[in-house]
């Protein structure tokens, strides 16, 4: 690894500081940024996470594709535990935790926003980021697409049925221009135009050593894009830093525990590493986007349930990064790729 990446928490450590500094010394700037929005997705950070994904796509081999059936184990993996089993751990957590842990400190009221605000999270896997996670495990770039496309189409058809039933809510309004624009923006077009570049460079040789030059871009699209999240979210930061913390407890222990539990599924069924580290990211993370959408739609702009969602986009990245690191010192307990 380059010392860029070796260090690279240290970096995003110093990015989300100036991302609260810029948020209060060039507050226009913010303003400015946070009105290219479009289906409550963010197009500057669209871009930047476009360019975080690109060079991933690169390395998508359509004709390896087929291969995934013949190791389905991961897929199964990250089917169960996104969709069986960590939106209702996570439902159980802000439960526990609002309800009863920290019940003398909020109100009940505040509870139940902060509750549903952690359901929404739980329930909508990641789409973009976990293209990065992979990168940077060396997990399997065409595996981790059809992870990620797979979870992508049982989300249209779940995420609205496992939120109505965690939150008691039978009219759930899911908005569908987000996870359409998201996943256009994320997925497809990225997608795409790593095709035409492989067919441009032709050989592996070639796609190689392009690859090598414009991966450190996906990391300075990482760096920008916190310290974006955090200037859009630094008054917040500040105004609130108590309730904050307190709503980081439970989404930081659901982010490790179903890590653990993904990852050690997968070292358990001889899961390769390129493929069992994305396997267990892809579960780890979150979609905030639509989460923060729904929050909006159903709470509104001000309420605990989108601040909630919004605190899972602060937690994220800084747990992910850890997670990484974990992963990457584990990869030799890990069986070798089939030849």
């Amino acid at each position: 690894m380059s010392i860029f990446e070796r260090y690279l928490t240290v970096w995003v450590g110093l990015a989300m500081i100036a991302g609260v500094l810029i948020g209060q010394g060039a507050p226009w700037l913010v303003q400015a940024i946070a009105a290219t929005e479009v289906a409550s997705v963010n197009l500057v950070v669209a871009v930047l996470i476009w360019a975080m994904v690109y060079p991933m796509m690169v390395g998508v081999d359509f004709g390896a594709v087929a291969g995934v059936a013949r190791q389905p184990k991961g897929l199964l993996v990250t089917l169960a535990v996104n969709w069986l089993i960590k939106p209702f751990t996570m439902a159980f957590l802000a439960v526990l935790f609002f309800d009863h842990v920290f019940a003398p400190l909020i109100s009940p009221e505040d509870a139940a926003q902060y509750t549903a605000g952690l359901i929404l999270l739980g329930a909508a896997p990641c789409t973009a980021m976990v293209f990065v996670w992979s990168q940077l495990t060396k997990g399997d770039a065409t595996y981790t697409l059809v992870q990620v496309s797979v979870n992508d189409l049982v989300m249209v058809v779940a995420f609205a049925p496992i939120v109505a039933f965690l939150l008691g809510v039978t009219d759930l309004s899911v908005p569908w221009e987000t996870l359409v624009l998201a996943t256009v923006l994320y997925v497809v077009l990225p997608l795409g135009a790593g095709l035409i570049t492989r067919r441009k460079l032709g050989s592996k040789a070639a796609i190689d050593a392009f690859s090598a030059r414009v991966k450190p871009w996906s990391m300075v699209g990482l760096i920008a894009t916190v310290a974006i999240l955090f200037g859009l979210q630094g008054e917040t930061i500040l105004a609130k830093p108590t309730v904050i913390l307190l709503i980081a407890v439970p989404i930081i222990i659901q982010s490790y525990g179903i890590f653990a539990l993904a990852y050690g599924a997968a070292f358990a069924l001889k899961v390769p590493h390129r493929i069992a580290a994305p396997c267990a990211l892809i579960g780890t993370s979150n979609f905030f986007e639509l989460a923060v959408a729904v929050a909006i739609s159903l709470f509104g702009l001000n309420s605990g349930a989108a601040l909630a969602t919004v605190v899972g986009v602060l937690v994220e990245v800084p747990v992910m990064l850890s997670l990484v690191a974990f992963a990457n010192r584990t990869r030799a307990r890990f069986p070798e790729p089939a030849a």
